[in-house]
């Protein structure tokens, strides 16, 4: 689906040349449907107990710093080996910080 926004404000929808106008969910229904993720709020909060900025966390971890940014806003979840690792950082901190400076 590709999707235009108008000068107007409005958003249309194109398809085979053509612009079809998409109607906007109320905010008031995504609220209600979309479950507040909370792994954005545990990484945030990993991050604050261990004082560190999100650049300062991003180093530590070996990533980019819009990977730790996607990850607090809620864009993105931390997945597979990076969710295995929050959870260490959230029983050990300074243990894996250790452990990977040495890396």
């Amino acid at each position: 689906m590709r999707l235009r926004l108008k000068a107007d404000g409005r958003v249309v929808e194109l398809r085979d040349g053509q612009e079809f106008p998409v109607q906007p969910i109320p905010v008031e229904s995504m609220a209600a449907t979309a479950p507040p993720d909370s792994s954005s709020l545990a990484v945030r909060d990993l991050r604050r107990r261990a004082c560190l900025t999100q650049m300062e966390f991003a180093a530590k971890l070996g990533v980019p710093v819009e990977t730790i940014r996607n990850w607090e806003q809620g864009k993105r979840a931390p997945r597979g080996p990076a969710r295995a690792l929050l959870a260490v950082i959230a029983h050990a901190p300074d243990t894996v910080f250790q452990a990977l400076a040495k890396a």
